[in-house]
């Protein structure tokens, strides 16, 4: 019996033995798919401006704050403005989160520069990244400053996650010379998936998001999916660089109809609500504060006082605090000016022709302006034209020189002389009245 007992007791032993290896064995291999972790996926779609950059700016902090244990960008964008993708970098490098950007479709110029700044690169088959050079709003490239900056900066991306910085700054200058890699001398570089694996830009090509979240051991986490909220969609269109100056050109047209217009309607509507909507997105996106809001209101008051007070100070300044506050709200100033630049340009063309048109007897000059005339009709003489004086003969009783004063019969008259002075007490003789013009000679 005491053998059966040992031999029961060994066997439950080995049974608990067995249960707790199991368990632990289920419990590394949960861990390593990554069960009871949190996953951010924030997307990186189309312009890199400064509305995407609110927006990841609010997405990460809300994953910090969350305690996600990794953050997943998924990126397809043509590119866009280097100043916001600078500002993006700044955050990413401060994260301490780890960080992965999943390129479905394309990371280019500004795209790639963020990717770049992230601990992991997974691509899809199709996918590509590069073709980084910096080009300004006209479509030329860069100066030379601008450029060099941009080069440095691209390298100091790439060596601090450990990447060679050499494809880097061959995605922004175009005198590297890799054929090898589809980039000759004279053209940018774009990595495929092979060669982004390749050069070790990428950790791996992945079909999908289910792939990708397998080859970091996260399938098994929790994933939550970060969206952009109403405003910031509307901001990040509000803040585009081609919707700025058309903005403001609809503001400032719809604002000089109105001045031609009598009464308030369609028009300065239009020119309110588009200015509104300038620092609406303006406001969200971060770049527009209070101060620009309440330099803005007291330009308009300004504007506004103009009409009651006489001198034009009062209207200038004005003028000024309200385009003070459009170029404090801007996130570009030589852009801000070409759009405010613009907007005047049509506010001229535009006044132009309305008053060409319609001239300043409607809107608001019918109030400043006087229209009252006094007619010979109403009753109201300038001056009596006396005709009846041509041909009457007097004395000159003052030197004529060639004015003076002269007398007919018992009338005394101020008088001018036709030619040459004529010495007092010569015989005159009246020629031509003109109102109160009255021509003499010497007889």
């Amino acid at each position: 019996m005491p053998g059966k007992k040992r031999s029961i007791y060994i066997i439950l032993l080995f049974s608990i033995f067995l249960a707790v290896v199991t368990d632990a064995g289920q419990s590394v291999k949960a861990n390593e798919n990554g069960a009871g972790k949190l996953v951010h996926i924030i997307p990186i779609e189309n312009e890199v401006e400064r509305g995407l950059e609110a927006f990841l700016s609010r997405a990460t902090q809300e994953a910090v704050d969350e305690g996600a244990d990794h953050i997943v960008f998924e990126i397809n964008t043509p590119g866009g403005r280097v100043d916001a993708a600078s500002e993006i970098a700044g955050m990413l490098q401060n994260l301490e989160i780890p960080t992965t950007s999943f390129i479905v479709n394309q990371a280019l110029s500004a795209g790639s520069y963020i990717a770049l700044n992230t601990d992991n690169i997974y691509m899809e088959p199709q996918a590509t990244m590069g073709a980084s050079g910096i080009i300004t709003q006209d479509g030329n490239a860069a100066d030379q400053k601008a450029q060099s900056a941009w080069l440095a900066s691209m390298r100091s991306a790439a060596e601090s996650k450990g990447r060679d910085p050499l494809y880097a700054q061959a995605m922004a200058d175009p005198s590297i010379d890799l054929p090898e890699y589809g980039a000759p001398e004279g053209e940018y570089l774009t990595l495929d998936p092979n060669s982004a694996v390749e050069v070790e830009y990428a950790q791996g090509i992945v079909d999908d998001r289910a792939e990708l979240l397998n080859e970091l051991g996260l399938s098994n986490a929790t994933i939550f999916e970060a969206e952009t909220a109403l405003a910031e969609d509307v901001a990040r269109f509000l803040t585009n660089p081609v919707v700025i100056p058309i903005l403001l050109s609809i503001a400032s047209l719809g604002l000089i109809v109105e001045i031609f217009s009598p009464g308030f309607g369609i028009p300065g509507i239009m020119g309110i609500v588009a200015l509104l909507l300038f620092f609406y997105g303006h406001f969200i996106a971060g770049l527009a504060g209070t101060e620009a809001i309440v330099l803005l209101i007291i330009g308009i008051a300004l504007i506004i006082a103009e009409f009651f007070v006489p001198g034009g100070i009062v209207g200038v300044l004005g003028a000024l605090a309200v385009v003070g506050s459009l170029l404090m709200s801007g996130y570009d100033l030589g852009h801000m000016s070409m759009s405010i630049g613009i907007a005047f340009l049509v506010a001229v063309i535009a006044a132009v022709i309305l008053f060409r048109r319609i001239g300043m007897d409607k809107g608001v000059f019918r109030h400043i302006i006087l229209k009252d005339q006094t007619t010979t009709e109403q009753g109201y003489v300038s001056s009596q034209n006396r005709l009846e004086l041509i041909g009457m003969e007097g004395i000159a009783v003052t030197p004529l020189r060639p004015s003076g004063a002269g007398e007919f019969g018992d009338e005394r008259l101020d008088v001018i002389s036709e030619g040459s002075f004529i010495d007092k007490d010569k015989q005159i003789k009246i020629v031509k009245v003109e109102g109160v013009r009255i021509v003499v000679i010497e007889l």
